[in-house]
């Protein structure tokens, strides 16, 4: 069952045009993962998934982006309530200068919670679903800018999680991050789509290729090439998608 589905997506910046005809279906509960060089508008096509580009000037989008079957293009979504279900984590970790406990409950209670009960209840499921509570259970009235690189991701996730999203988009976000942080975000990716649909985009291929059960390849703002990802890296259509999983490009 595809939860995102893009048709004929084309997008603007002003008069550059950065996404060009981009048909791609996202399956629930998978990892799709988005490859390819630099400025070649990976960012951009997911940040269409929840409207993030609105707050660029100039963007105009045409096609179509269908979510749950409806589409999000059109100008009367409720942007707030699809950000609510389709949530982001950033290349660079960007906690809140405020405690980790106030990190998870910002979301809730900006839609709403009030009981304490039910915030403290949010903060711990919410650090649990990202492999984070046993590290910072003494330590949620601490600054989150107290914790690791790896900790204030793995952070950032839990909050994205405390507004209980049904896709999460992640862009580069272990590009930050040394080895170990790394694996542990991958692990942890790997556990969330059991109840989630996740979109990463990475320059990484053999990440690509460890946690991802599709991937696409986009070049020029083309989708080049889309399918499993055991299918990408091992029988590309696309001599240009061979080539670049095969570290001959250029």
């Amino acid at each position: 069952m595809n939860i995102i589905e893009t048709n004929d997506l084309s997008l603007w910046y002003g008069n550059k045009q950065t996404l060009f005809d981009i048909n791609m279906p996202i399956k629930k509960n998978s990892i799709t993962s988005i490859i390819g060089p630099s400025g070649c508008g990976k960012s951009t096509l997911i940040r269409v998934f929840n409207r993030m580009n609105d707050l660029i000037d100039g963007t105009k989008i045409s096609g179509t982006v269908l979510y749950d079957g409806n589409n999000i293009c059109r100008p009367d979504t409720d942007v707030l309530a699809l950000r609510k279900r389709v949530g982001m984590i950033f290349q660079k970790a960007n906690p809140f200068p405020m405690t980790v406990r106030d990190n998870i409950t910002y979301g809730p209670k900006l839609h709403g919670v009030k009981d304490q009960k039910e915030l403290d209840e949010i903060v711990e499921s919410s650090l649990r679903r990202a492999a984070l509570f046993e590290e910072v259970k003494d330590r949620l009235n601490a600054s989150a800018l107290s914790l690791s690189g790896g900790q204030q991701q793995r952070l950032c996730i839990a909050r994205a999680l405390s507004i209980e999203p049904e896709v999460i988009l992640m862009d580069e976000p272990t590009s930050a991050l040394d080895p170990i942080a790394t694996a542990k975000i991958e692990e942890l990716a790997l556990e969330l789509k059991e109840n989630y649909t996740v979109v990463t985009v990475t320059h990484n291929m053999q990440q690509a290729g460890r946690i991802s059960d599709y991937t696409g390849f986009m070049y020029l703002g083309r989708l080049e090439e889309f399918g499993k990802t055991r299918d990408i890296f091992e029988s590309p259509k696309s001599e240009l998608t061979e080539r670049y999983v095969s570290g001959r490009f250029g």
